[in-house]
């Protein structure tokens, strides 16, 4: 039996523990894995979180997680500064590494952190859990097998609201030596990741980023802090198949929870998405009369994979942490067969050297080849 360590115990901690504790008994083929030692501070929220979760062991200091010889495979679900030196720790241990996305604050650290995981042999997987929908994988099979057509667009938008009120406290995520990237290292890196999933990698692009709340108060209300990354961002791409797209992200966008809408154009037919209905895939199809024509509603079922595996039933719905789920198995797997999990390391570096290149274009006002 595998056993787990988990660093940070907010709310990508949280399911983590939950789909680790569940994958072999949601899946079935996959070994149990043992919940052994948690990290967070302070102590107390620490052991208190082990005893909800079921840990053998807490901590406040995360090197006990890489030190810990009964740990084989140890999440990182820390804030983003810290993944950099933690994952190096743990890769030098000789530890499987599931890290939460983005992989680092700068390229330099994420290309460090993947030539490390690659030189060790480690296996490693980076929390992009929305392309293990069974509605994404559904339609990455319809595109690869031609039923659109040739792909010749990808349009997509990924929103949420946690930043849109001007009087939010500043906090470390306005920050680029604490947080990196504003909007795109949040959330643009998902659309990312779904957009390479389905179209394969862009290979250049034009951006535009805005910063709309320039400053915010401070939470202890002495005065006000600049907020250092972006609010907004749009990008033009070219994906290296010649199709084109077009890319845009927001966590200012009033109303949004998580809004993560997409639509793949193909010579035939055409594919759509809202992260906010993930059970459900909207499929246009040009065949048959005119006057019959319209996009059809698929919900996901059994027919599915793997949402069988979670219930027998179609349209009961799956959910994010039933993702989180997939994800891990799909990591557990290559553990025990020694093969390569998706996205590992390198993979989410090349998804983060677009969101990186969509700054630099912005900066630079000019299109960047990737």
């Amino acid at each position: 039996m595998l056993g787990f360590g988990l660093i940070g115990t907010g709310f990508m901690g949280k399911a983590h523990a939950l789909a680790y504790r569940t994958a072999s008994a949601v899946m079935g083929d996959i070994p149990g894995v043992r919940l052994q030692t948690v990290c967070d501070v302070p102590t107390d929220r620490a052991e208190a979180m082990a005893r909800q979760l079921g840990f053998a062991r807490a901590t406040d200091n995360w090197r006990n997680v890489i030190d810990d010889p009964a740990v084989d495979i140890i999440s990182v679900t820390t804030p983003n500064a810290l993944h950099h030196e933690m994952t190096l720790a743990a890769i030098t241990a000789g530890k499987h590494i599931h890290c939460e996305k983005p992989l680092a604050l700068t390229l330099k650290e994420a290309e460090e952190m993947a030539d490390a995981a690659r030189a060790a042999g480690t296996r490693t997987m980076v929390g992009y859990n929305y392309i293990q929908n069974p509605a994404v994988l559904h339609a990455q099979t319809l595109i690869n097998s031609g039923r659109i057509g040739r792909v010749v667009h990808f349009r997509g938008c990924v929103d949420e609201d946690y930043q849109a009120d001007p009087d939010l406290p500043w906090t470390w995520r306005a920050r680029r030596a604490d947080a990196g990237l504003g909007t795109l290292g949040d959330l643009g890196c998902h659309l990312v990741s779904i957009a390479h999933t389905l179209m394969g990698p862009i290979n250049s692009l034009i951006a535009d980023t805005q910063i709309i709340h320039k400053s915010r108060p401070l939470p202890d209300g002495s005065g006000r802090a600049e907020v250092e990354n972006e609010d907004t961002a749009s990008a033009i791409v070219r994906f290296a198949n010649g199709a084109q797209g077009s890319i845009c992200s927001s966590r200012s966008a009033w109303g949004r929870k998580n809004k993560l809408d997409w639509e793949v154009h193909g010579t035939a037919g055409m594919i759509a998405f809202s992260q906010e209905r993930l059970n459900e895939l909207q499929l246009y199809l040009n065949e048959g009369p005119k006057s019959e024509q319209g996009f059809r509603t698929i919900l996901t079922g059994p027919e599915h994979q793997p949402y069988g595996q979670f219930c027998p039933a179609p349209g009961h719905q799956l959910g994010f942490g039933d993702l989180k789920i997939i994800e891990v198995a799909q990591f557990i797997r290559a553990i025990v067969e020694g093969r390569e999990a998706f996205p590992n390391f390198t993979d989410a570096l090349g998804f983060e050297r677009v969101i990186h290149a969509i700054d630099q274009s912005a900066r630079d006002g000019r299109r960047v080849e990737l």
